[in-house]
């Protein structure tokens, strides 16, 4: 009989980081300064910029804990750019 792969465990998020996440899925690219403040999202397609009103550097720095999002380097100087890890089910 096969193994069964055992389904991770996804962290309980909170409504702030849903929205992140769910933006970053829509399009938008994540976008902090070094230190991880003043979150940014910015829509790839046109350059729309949204600054969410609910995110902190706190709700940034959480979702790294979490292995949710990890930082890139950003096109501009001393700005970083923040991917996914993984997929989420929401």
């Amino acid at each position: 009989m096969p193994k069964k792969k055992a389904d991770k465990v996804l962290p309980k998020l909170s409504e702030a980081e849903l929205d992140l996440i769910s933006h970053i899925e829509q399009g938008y690219q994540l976008q902090t300064d070094l230190l991880g403040s003043d979150p940014l999202l910015r829509r790839l397609k046109d350059g729309e910029v949204i600054r969410p009103a609910s995110a902190t550097q706190s709700t940034i720095r959480a979702l790294e804990q979490r292995g949710v999002i990890a930082p890139a380097k950003g096109r501009e100087p001393l700005t970083l750019v923040w991917r996914l890890t993984k997929k989420l089910a929401t």
